[in-house]
């Protein structure tokens, strides 16, 4: 199966939409445009994860490095839409609370105290 990423900008933020297995082979093209977008100035990352079949270690490390990113210019890097083995790996690995996973696709803005 392939990998796509889709996105739109609002507002200094950008919402993404993951669709495929994200893996060794597809996760440099997630940080592409992730470092794109933070470095044109987009501070708040929203990804959809809800069309996303597979995620290994190194998915989860574009998350991460995407985070970093965002945070370090003062914004943050959510995920959404997560199910099945996606949803169980981002659980397990503590990924879910650290990027505060929502099952939802609602505005993350009303996530992102604390």
């Amino acid at each position: 199966m392939s990998f796509t990423v889709t996105y739109a900008e609002r507002d200094g933020g950008a919402y993404l939409r993951l669709a495929g297995e994200l893996d060794l082979s597809t996760a440099p093209e997630l940080t592409a445009v992730l470092d794109r977008l933070t470095a044109a100035g987009t501070r708040e990352l929203l990804l959809d994860l809800a069309e996303l079949t597979f995620c290994d270690s190194t998915g989860l490390a574009a998350f991460v490095r995407g985070d970093n990113r965002a945070s370090a210019a003062g914004g943050w890097l959510r995920l959404t839409g997560a199910t099945g083995r996606v949803d169980r790996v981002l659980q397990v690995t503590g990924l879910a609370d650290v990027l505060r996973h929502d099952a939802d696709t609602a505005d993350p803005r009303a996530r992102t105290a604390g």
